[in-house]
C-alpha cells in the first residue's frame, strides 16, 4: 500500500468518525436530551458528554486536515482551488476550517464559559440554540460529503 492510499483512507475513516460524531449529537444526543428534569441537568449531561467526545473530535479534524493536505500536495492539485467544478474541495477546506477553529480555539477558550454562563439562566433556549447551530454544520458538512464523493466519482 503507498502512501497515496493510507493517506485517503486516514482521510476517510476521520470524516466517518468526526462528522458520524456531529450527525450522533444532533440527531440523538440534543433531542433524547429534551426528556431530562430539570433543565439544569441536561445541561450538565451535555457538557459531560460532549467533553467526552471533543477529544475525538479534535482528532479526527486534525487525521482528516493533515491527510487532505497531503493528497493535495502529492496530486499537486493546488489549481483546483481555481476550478468552480471542485466546488465541494473549497467547501470541504471550510468545513474543516470552521470545525477546527471552533474545537480549538473557540470552544476552550470562549464558548465553554459563554454556554456555561449562558446556560445557568435560560438552560432552555441555550441548548435549542447549540441544537440548531449543530444541525446547520451537520447540513453543511452533509452536503460537502455528498459533493466530495460525487466529485471525486466524475459527478
Amino acid at each position: 500500500m503507498d502512501d497515496f492510499v493510507l493517506a485517503r483512507i486516514v482521510h476517510v475513516l476521520g470524516v466517518v468518525l468526526w462528522i458520524g460524531g456531529v450527525a450522533f449529537v444532533t440527531l440523538v444526543l440534543l433531542p433524547g436530551m429534551k426528556h431530562l428534569q430539570p433543565a439544569s441537568d441536561r445541561v450538565a449531561m451535555f457538557e459531560r458528554l460532549e467533553n467526552g467526545f471533543a477529544w475525538q473530535a479534535r482528532l479526527t479534524t486534525v487525521l482528516t486536515g493533515a491527510s487532505g493536505f497531503y493528497m493535495l500536495y502529492v496530486l499537486d492539485a493546488w489549481e483546483r482551488f481555481s476550478d468552480p467544478g471542485f466546488w465541494w474541495l473549497h467547501a470541504m477546506s471550510a468545513i474543516w476550517l470552521i470545525f477546527t477553529v471552533m474545537l480549538f480555539v473557540l470552544e476552550p477558550l470562549v464558548l465553554h464559559k459563554w454556554f456555561a454562563r449562558r446556560a445557568r439562566s435560560q438552560p432552555d433556549s441555550t441548548l435549542a440554540l447549540i441544537q440548531r447551530l449543530h444541525w446547520v454544520l451537520l447540513t453543511a458538512s452533509l452536503v460537502t460529503v455528498a459533493g466530495a464523493v460525487a466529485g471525486v466519482h466524475g459527478g
